[in-house]
């Protein structure tokens, strides 16, 4: 039997790894929250349910993200709801974090999109939706704040279908909107689902069956206009979408529609149902030799993000695999393929949050913490034995460049071993120049010198501020041995090393990366590092 003829047991099937997209504010944090609850992971927003006390269960952990209710670092949260085990990841929504995101997308079957009602779709979920389709990952979408004033639900649905060029279908439909906004019918089970505005923490009544559209139970449940409103909207989207199609769907090029309030836990029980029953297992990862199906015997997973820190008594470091196949069982021996080591997964964790659990097993499609001192990296692959190198992890060249200099000289080592932790969790680049003693630190957006400079005060204990520099660029060089020393012989003053040892070319201006590219054509001069 090949390695892809296999078939998922119960166990793997039941998995729903998935995350969450949506531009800031759209309240995507509030909806975790509320998924969280209805998970029974928490028993009322805001608190856990964990060792006997309550405890704050917000996805948004660290403390500058506290600070500035943002989200900027990607949080696994587990739970079970109606016999199947949800694996989300919650992802920075603010545009600065993107890298982290792309990369959390590698480890997803599929997305839930959250899309303001009031504003419809905005440039970071566009550019979200992308990543997602260039992987496959299918999407459902749910418009959240109709509590507030919304723009008309056709409006929205026509903006999805010809702004991201994506089918769509109403999953449920709401009945009026801001003040006069009273609940959703839900079309995928025939049952109206009314909003009480006084319990926003508890778990909403569950709805009220119905035999269709026309049943004259909704007569009695609801206003007269706003039942001749509900019917005729209706019609007109069964007129105007297409009926639900899973495979449609699982292939990503439907969505489903889901209205709500996340504030005040409206619609999510239904986003969940829809979730559990429709969006897909664990998918097959794709690798270089080939594809690995969840379904094989043999343990393989991937580290897609590093976080340091996450307990602030414990200098900790924890690498985030995505099992893409086999049974994990704690204190196996799995092969590092980087290095050709062999690790004992002693201490293997499973999350709500920041807070942990020890991991006794765990299925494909699972997530996984594995604590260790700096021997995981992005992209490194975990197996039984073979050497499986998987696709599609990223690191990409930053747009923006500047010198990092510690407040006290004395700290300047201490300084470079806390970029460099921070450059293993992928938070930034960190080079350093071969020919200047200071350290150059490369991000996607502006705010994330603000939150490197906190974090390295508040996690690491040294003052530290980041200055311009005149560097246009950064470029990842590869080539043979001999190229690469000839290159460097000639540009030492324009070269670096990452945190990995990997040489970069730093560039002034356009015109001395044009220039290099064309005096080294045997080099490759890269924008992404696999």
């Amino acid at each position: 039997m090949s390695p892809r003829d296999v078939t998922l047991t119960p166990t793997i099937a039941n998995r729903r790894t998935f995350a969450i997209i949506s531009h800031p504010d759209a309240g995507k944090t509030t909806l975790t929250e509320k998924l969280l609850l209805f998970g029974g992971a928490i028993q009322a927003a805001g608190a856990v349910k964990a060792r006997g006390e309550q405890r704050r269960a917000r996805s948004d952990w660290m403390k500058v993200e506290r600070e500035r209710g943002i989200s900027v670092a990607s949080s696994v949260m587990t739970y079970a709801f109606e016999g199947r085990t949800f694996n989300l990841l919650d992802t920075p929504g603010h545009e600065d974090f993107s890298e982290d995101t792309y990369r959390t997308l590698t480890a997803v079957d599929s997305a839930v999109m959250v899309i303001d009602a009031a504003k419809g779709i905005e440039a970071q979920t566009r550019k979200l939706f992308e990543v997602c389709r260039l992987r496959d990952v299918p999407i459902a979408t749910f418009v959240n704040k109709m509590d507030r004033e919304a723009r008309d639900p056709f409006d929205l649905l026509d903006e999805i279908e010809q702004t991201l060029a994506l089918d769509v279908t109403p999953a449920s439909w709401p009945i009026g909107s801001g003040q006069g906004f009273l609940g959703c019918y839900d079309l995928l089970r025939d049952q109206l689902v009314l909003m009480d505005r006084k319990s926003r923490s508890e778990l909403p009544a569950e709805g009220e069956r119905c035999a269709g559209i026309d049943d004259p139970k909704l007569d009695r449940l609801l206003p007269g206009h706003a039942v001749a409103t509900l019917r005729e909207q209706v019609e007109m989207a069964r007129g105007l979408c297409p009926p639900f199609d899973l495979q449609s769907y699982r292939e990503g090029h439907l969505t489903p529609v889901f209205f709500g309030s996340a504030i005040n836990s409206f619609g999510v029980r239904e986003l969940l149902q829809g979730l559990a029953e429709f969006a897909p297992g664990p998918r097959p990862q794709p690798a270089q030799a080939r594809d690995v199906d969840p379904g094989e015997g043999a343990v393989s997973g991937f580290v897609f993000k590093v976080q340091a820190n996450m307990d602030p008594k414990h200098r900790d470091r924890i690498a985030f695999v995505r099992l893409a196949s086999g049974h994990f069982r704690r204190g196996m021996k799995l092969k590092h393929v980087r290095s050709g080591k062999q690790l004992t997964m002693h201490n293997p964790v499973l999350f709500l949050a920041q807070d942990r659990e020890l991991a006794q097993e765990a299925w494909a499609g699972d997530i996984l913490g594995i604590p260790n001192h700096g021997s995981l990296r992005i992209g490194d692959a975990l197996t039984e034995g073979e050497d499986i190198v998987f696709r599609g992890i990223p690191s990409f060249a930053p747009e923006l460049l500047q010198r990092a200099r510690p407040d006290d000289p004395m700290k300047a080592k201490h300084l470079g071993r806390a970029l460099e932790q921070l450059a293993e969790e992928g938070a930034a680049r960190v080079f350093k120049p071969r020919m200047d003693a200071n350290w150059i630190v490369g991000v996607v957006g502006p705010l994330q010198f603000e939150v490197l400079a906190d974090r390295i005060r508040t996690e690491y204990g040294i003052p530290v501020r980041f200055e311009p520099t005149a560097l246009y660029t950064a470029r990842w060089i590869e080539g043979s041995a001999a190229d690469l020393k000839t290159f460097a012989d000639g540009n030492q003053s324009a070269l670096a090393d990452d945190h990995d040892g990997s040489p970069v070319f730093l560039a002034r201006n356009a015109w001395h990366l044009q220039n290099a590219e064309e005096t080294a054509p045997e080099l490759k001069f890269l924008k992404t590092k696999g």
